[in-house]
Order: C-alpha cells, then structure tokens, then sequence
C-alpha cells in the first residue's frame, strides 16, 4: 500500500467534540531525541477516548514512555492504533473486540508526558507479515485525523439532531416496555 492508499484510511476521531484546530502535525517533530511519530492532543484529565475502528485490543501494555498504552489492530491486522499517556484503562482486556466509538480509555500523562499537560498521544503503523504489535510502519496520524474530524463534523451537522432524538426515543420506548432491553440501531 502506498502512503497515498494509507491516507485514505478510514477512521473516526479518537476524542468527542475534536475540532481541526486542536490538531497539530508533530509527526516529523523530535520528541526525547527521536522523530515523534505521532501527534498528540491535549485533553482534560480523564476525557474519555475511543477507539478509532472496529478491531480488537491487542496489547495493554505499559511503558516508561507511553505510560498506560493500548494497543488496537483493525479488523483485517493491517493496521495498528496506539494510544499512549492514558490515566486509566475503561473495562478493557487483551483480545477483547471492540467497535469504533467504544471507550477504551481516559485520557492522562502517564509515561514521560508532562504530569500538568494531560494528553492523548495517538499514533498509527501499518503491519507487517507477523503482525508484531511493536513493530510497523509509522504513518502520519494527521492527515487522517484531520479528514476523520472533518467528516464526523460534518455528518453532526447534517444527522445530529435527528440521531440525538431517535436517542431519545429509543430510551422512551426502553422505558415503555418495562424494564424490558431492546437494541437500537442508529
């Protein structure tokens, strides 16, 4: 796959409300003596992160660099999604599927982030043939993060207030059958 094939990677944004203008291109930036490799989004201690696609945590791992970590490989392995600096893992293990938009993890300054700049460290790496979750190709999260924020925005704009009310209808109807559960599917 060429970097242009990679930049068409299809992924929602790892925060809630993530605006263009909190992004910032750090990826060829040096960072403790080495190329960064990753872009980092400042965040409120504790903000939740999701995961960016529909995969399976592969590693929660910490680190003296990343602090609390994880580790998410897409559905096919042909990509890994690292999160680093977490305060706390959500109710997560090794294995486990996830879809995107589940909470993962909260964001934090575990590792050697600055303990008063709390911050989602996010990096991608396309795998190779052994499917190491230390190893890959890195790849520029920016470009991707900034076509992921664009295109999350826009589908708000265009579906918000209809999802937020099938949102509410789905409790109210919940509500009506007694305590009985049913899925929603928006």
């Amino acid at each position: 796959m060429t970097a242009a094939e990679d930049s068409q990677l299809k992924i929602g944004p790892p925060l809630d409300s993530l605006k263009t203008t909190e992004l910032h291109d750090s990826f060829n930036e040096i960072h403790h003596g080495h190329r960064h490799e990753a872009i980092d989004i400042m965040r409120p201690r504790g903000t939740p992160i999701r995961a960016v696609t529909d995969g399976i945590i592969r590693k929660v791992f910490i680190s003296r660099q990343g602090g609390l970590t994880i580790y998410e490989f897409d559905r096919s392995s042909a990509y890994c999604f690292y999160y680093a600096h977490l305060d706390h893992y959500a109710d997560i293990h090794e294995g486990m599927p996830v879809a995107r938009g589940d909470v993962i993890g909260y964001v934090g300054s575990t590792g050697d982030a600055q303990p008063d700049a709390p911050q989602l460290h996010f990096a991608i790496f396309k795998l190779g043939p052994d499917k190491s979750w230390w190893k890959g190709e890195a790849i520029n999260p920016y470009p991707i993060l900034m076509r992921a924020v664009t295109e999350a925005q826009s589908v708000w704009v265009k579906r918000g207030p209809l999802r937020d009310f099938r949102k509410s209808q789905a409790k109210a109807c919940a509500t009506a059958w007694s305590g009985t559960w049913m899925a929603v599917w928006l």
